[in-house]
């Protein structure tokens, strides 16, 4: 009887199951917060202004005034066309205006003499009127020599060829005694005004669709226009930008829509056509936790998840959303509520209903399995 009863006591003994010892945890208590929804964009660089310097009229180019690649002011020669043919085209209408003036007066003279003859009845009304209807196809002449006058010196003045804007210009696409057309399709030269500068940044049409969407529920509220700019590189430009307009129409074959930033570029380092990256805050997102990116945790499939204190005092395990990072913390925006209490200290082998023995982060403590200040492990 007394080795039953031993053995009895021994297997009860055996049986029950030490309790787990809590671990000592650090905690941060989450509370939402305001935070810009930063997105980065590819997009290309776009000239200011970009003017074709195309001639009005038709002649052989007999002198360049520029320096290839060197920058020009609005106004200043470009080329010279051979004025040869305009500057006799001024001459014959400055003869043909004179030659009309002077009919003219004849015509008017003529008129005025037989006014007061017609009036006694010396010479008919007809004669007086026909003599008045002259001088008038007269002075009509003189306006119409005048206005040829005037298209033959613009004529003559088009055989400079100026700079339409300011900007640098590039290479010459035609030679000194080429022959210049005015209906030519190649342009002499280009100018393109650099500074400032454009980008044209392109977005999916269906990332803007849902963030206008959520900006009209009031999920998330308007960001900033201010825009940083990478390199291809992958350095920064140094000099912020600013958002100007949205296209309103969507490319179809990329299915993504223009937005255009303007940028200085007083040192010339942005070249149109150069690929870059653009980084702005597009949205503010005003219920947002802002997580150490220590606590928050991958699993196999890649979902994100923090360990948070429960209510019974055991760690418990959240899948979270945390797309984005700001510094040293990831943006979480679904998983979480307010007054959690997010674990950020002692996860090392920390398993969902470990008992846990919870203090702020902020507390001077011992956090299991990490050596004691001034001793080595």
């Amino acid at each position: 009887m007394a080795a039953s009863l031993l053995l009895l006591s021994g297997c009860s003994a055996g049986s029950a199951r030490p309790q787990q010892p809590e671990k000592q945890v650090g905690f941060i208590v989450a509370n939402p917060t305001s935070v810009p929804r930063e997105v980065t964009l590819g997009g290309r660089t776009v000239a200011y202004e970009t003017s074709e310097v195309r001639p009005q009229v038709s002649g052989v180019i007999l002198r360049r005034y520029f320096t290839e690649g060197s920058l020009v002011r609005a106004g200043q020669p470009l080329f010279q066309i051979d004025p040869s043919l305009y500057r006799a085209a001024v001459n014959q209408a400055q003869a043909n205006l004179a030659s009309a003036q002077a009919s003219a007066e004849a015509a008017s003279a003529k008129a005025a003499r037989y006014k007061p003859l017609a009036e006694m009845e010396a010479v008919s009304r007809q004669d007086y009127t026909d003599a008045a209807s002259a001088a008038k196809v007269a002075r009509a002449g003189i306006a119409q020599n005048a206005a040829s006058l005037d298209t033959a010196r613009i004529n003559l003045r088009f055989t400079t060829v100026p700079a339409p804007i300011s900007g640098r210009i590039g290479r010459s696409l035609s030679t000194v005694g080429a022959l210049a057309s005015a209906s030519q399709t190649e342009p002499l030269a280009v100018i393109q005004r650099l500074d400032p500068i454009y980008v044209d940044i392109q977005q999916s049409a269906a990332d803007l669709v849902a963030l206008r969407r959520k900006l009209a529920s009031g999920g998330l509220s308007s960001g900033s226009t201010v825009v940083h700019l990478k390199l291809e590189d992958g350095s920064d430009y140094g000099v912020t930008g600013t958002v100007r307009f949205s296209e309103v129409s969507v490319d179809p074959a990329t299915g993504t829509v223009t937005l255009r930033a303007q940028f200085p570029n007083r040192d010339g380092l942005l070249l149109p056509g150069m690929y870059v990256n653009a980084v702005f805050d597009q949205a503010v997102d005003p219920n947002a936790f802002l997580i150490p990116q220590t606590a928050v945790q991958r699993d196999f499939d890649n979902a994100s998840y923090v360990m948070v204190v429960g209510k019974d005092g055991k760690a418990l395990r959240k899948t979270v959303t945390a797309d984005q990072s700001r510094g040293a913390s990831f943006v979480v925006t679904k998983g979480l509520a307010k007054g959690d209490k997010v674990i950020v200290q002692g996860l090392g082998d920390l398993r969902q209903g470990t008992p846990v023995k919870a203090v702020p982060a902020a507390t001077k403590q011992t956090i299991a399995g990490a050596a004691p200040a001034g001793k080595s492990r």
